[in-house]
């Protein structure tokens, strides 16, 4: 009996010290007896502020109701503490548990937790995702870390510009991005739950940098990721030429983010997403991009194209989506078994022949694309041959202008005023010759407006000029348009001459016999009033140089000069060459059908370079001929008026003016007309015809110093 009395007492007095700590422990009534009384304050810096506000009814409704405030904060042993304590150690209860030790180990690896580790006080903590005293099951909706609400919790840190600038996060408007991308609206507007948020993509706490080799949005890891929703997709990727290389271990090969982006995921069906996909591919292969833009639907695409998911191929049309694959695999896109039905996606008419059409030809590799390249080569020695003479040529001139105003301003301006002024007028152009020449004017400006954007689509002027016309699509109808007004002039212009020929075929019979006498042909065919180029013209063109330096009186002219034959047939051979190839660019399918594919790459080329020759051509080298000469500056209204004073015609055209004395046909073509009536209506035409061209004389040149500056 004894013996047990002393275990008792032994066992007893051991126990006090353990006693005395439970006795120690704060009970939360005296915590809360502070921390709810809104008069009290502490001192912060020297500064008088409130106690941190406890919220109990928050506290009743959280998952940690039934624990003590001392669990969490475990530095504060009595009441009244002085200093401010250390934050609550979740740690201490959260390594109880398999899964919370494994919550608490990840978080101290992640990039949140290693960066409070070495001292960055404003990465996310425990309380800053899932909340304070507030804490409530993650299945609940209210959970700050819900999946419906995660994105806006995330949002607190990752759409704050100070710490995004003071961390240098690489995503500052990642909120925004996500909020605004296929997956956020999904989830945040449509109430998707199945929508992937941020847990799903960068983990829960196991959150790491993209360069960690674990992360999930490690670049080797992405597909893998992705692949969690995208199951099919991730197997067909896996096996194109890009899923292969990520296989390999190559660093370089695309995966989902490269061309889908990491947050501002949007539907591949909008016409956003092709906008900006040939960039996107373009980043690898820039040297085809560089190409793809030389084609119309690269250049409609750059300029920001209406409608271009529906009506314009993008790199992905031919190549696949997620199922890249070699032209060499039997089943790629571009197959020699596929090819012609991927084609026909768009050109419903396509056919083997097509398929030659090379869309990323490079027309200065002579050695892959020697047909490419050597039109290429003519064209351009084409265009600065026809420059550089007719620029010479232009320079003289308006040199040996100046030169002769400069002695002789006065005799100048009253020989001027003499030729506008003059009392006795001749018809040089009928109505009809007036009206094609005003169907000429129409369709060349609205060719060279709707096609020139195309030529220099890397300009700013050239995507306003698209926007304000209406897009590509109204663009190229005008174009049309205009190429079918350039046909309809041309085809008038031929029948006039053939139905003038035939009603002059008396002049080729001999008057006493009545036979053909084709001798009388030559003045006919030759002659001054022909636009066939003579000797004559090449004697008055010897002339003209000689008195640009001179060496010799100022030649005179008889009805057509030299530059204005040149001007004549270069139209003709315009319409060939550019009507032509337009043709085979407006119907490919058509003209493949009996031509190689390749031809509509030669098609271009030609269509390109001699629309830009005859744009250049007309905006300097013609108006200065016609306008821009110190003679007729700021305008030559004769081919609205059709009409020239007796005084120009003995200034300029004297031959004509004898001839016509000689023949006595001079009377025939006194102009008997109202022209003063209306002269001002034809020359304010006139003036907005010539501004309109010299507006894009300006912008196509400033295009091509662009260019040839970058």
């Amino acid at each position: 009996m004894a013996l047990v009395w002393v275990f008792s007492a032994a066992l007893f007095f051991s126990s006090l010290p353990l006693l005395g700590a439970v006795a120690e422990r704060v009970p939360n009534e005296d915590c809360l007896d502070c921390h709810t009384d809104a008069k009290l304050t502490r001192k912060v810096q020297g500064k008088e502020v409130p106690l941190p506000a406890f919220h109990t009814n928050l506290f009743q409704k959280s998952i940690h109701s039934k624990l003590a405030c001392v669990d969490c904060h475990t530095g504060i042993k009595e009441a009244v503490h002085d200093r401010h304590p250390p934050p609550a150690q979740c740690s201490s209860c959260h390594t109880t548990s398999s899964s919370h030790e494994k919550a608490s180990r990840e978080y101290s690896a992640s990039i949140h937790g290693v960066s409070r580790t070495i001292g960055a006080s404003a990465a996310a903590s425990c309380a800053d995702c899932h909340g304070s005293h507030d804490i409530i099951a993650v299945k609940d909706p209210q959970s700050p870390v819900f999946k419906l609400n995660l994105p806006r919790t995330c949002a607190k840190c990752h759409s704050n510009t100070g710490l995004t600038a003071e961390y240098r996060m690489k995503y500052p408007q990642v909120a925004s991005q996500y909020q605004d991308s296929i997956h956020g609206r999904a989830l945040l507007k449509m109430g998707l739950i199945v929508a992937p948020s941020c847990n799903d993509c960068h983990g829960v706490h196991d959150i790491k940098r993209s360069v960690d080799r674990s992360s999930p949005i490690n670049h080797a890891n992405i597909a893998k990721t992705c692949g969690k929703c995208h199951l099919g997709v991730e197997k067909i990727y896996n096996d194109s030429v890009h899923g292969q290389l990520l296989v390999q271990g190559d660093k370089n090969g695309p995966v989902c983010t490269d061309c889908h982006s990491a947050h501002q995921i949007e539907t591949p069906n909008g016409n956003h997403f092709k906008a900006l996909s040939d960039q996107r591919c373009g980043r690898c292969h820039e040297d085809r991009l560089t190409h793809y833009r030389d084609t119309y639907h690269g250049k409609a695409i750059a300029l920001g194209r209406p409608n271009v998911a529906s009506e314009v191929a993008a790199c992905y049309d031919c190549h696949g989506h997620h199922d890249v694959l070699p032209p060499s695999n039997p089943s790629s896109r571009l197959s020699e078994a596929n090819i012609v039905e991927t084609c026909r996606r768009c050109h419903p008419g396509a056919n083997a022949s097509f398929t030659q059409y090379v869309p990323h030809a490079n027309p200065l590799d002579a050695e892959n694309y020697p047909a490419f390249h050597w039109t290429f080569v003519l064209m351009t020695v084409l265009l600065i041959g026809v420059f550089a003479f007719f620029g010479g040529h232009t320079l003289l001139w308006l040199w040996r202008s100046a030169y002769l105003y400069w002695h002789d301003s006065k005799t100048f301006r009253e020989a001027k005023v003499r030729v506008q002024k003059d009392e006795e007028w001749f018809t040089r152009f009928v109505p009809f010759e007036r009206f094609l020449h005003f169907l000429v004017v129409t369709s060349f400006l609205l060719l060279v407006i709707t096609g020139m954007p195309l030529k220099f689509y890397y300009t700013d002027w050239a995507k306003v000029l698209f926007r304000f016309i209406g897009g590509a699509e109204v663009a190229r109808s005008l174009h049309h348009f205009g190429a079918l007004v350039t046909f309809l002039y041309f085809a008038l212009h031929l029948f006039e001459v053939v139905t003038t020929a035939w009603k002059r075929r008396a002049r080729l019979r001999d008057p006493a016999s009545g036979q053909l006498q084709w001798k009388r042909a030559w003045p006919v065919l030759f002659g001054p009033d022909s636009m066939i180029p003579t000797l004559q013209d090449w004697r008055d063109f010897i002339a003209h140089n000689k008195w640009f330096f001179g060496k010799g009186p100022k030649p005179q002219f008889d009805r057509w000069t030299y530059w204005e034959k040149f001007d004549y047939f270069a139209v003709f051979w315009g319409v060939f060459a550019i009507g032509l190839s337009g043709l085979v660019l407006w119907f490919p399918q058509a003209f493949s059908s009996f031509l190689p594919g390749w031809i509509i790459n030669i098609a271009l080329i030609v269509h390109s370079d001699e629309a830009l020759l005859a744009a250049g051509f007309i905006f300097t080298i013609h108006f200065f001929n016609t306008h821009f000469r110190l003679e007729k500056f700021p305008m030559d209204t004769v081919i609205f008026s059709g009409r020239v004073s007796k005084t120009e015609l003995l200034h300029e055209r004297k031959r004509w003016y004898d001839r016509l004395v000689t023949e006595g046909r001079l009377e025939e073509h006194r102009v008997k007309d109202e022209w003063e009536k209306w002269k001002g209506i034809a020359r304010s035409f006139g003036y907005a015809f010539f501004g309109i061209g010299v507006v894009l004389l300006v912008l196509i040149l400033y295009a091509m110093t662009s260019r040839l500056t970058h």
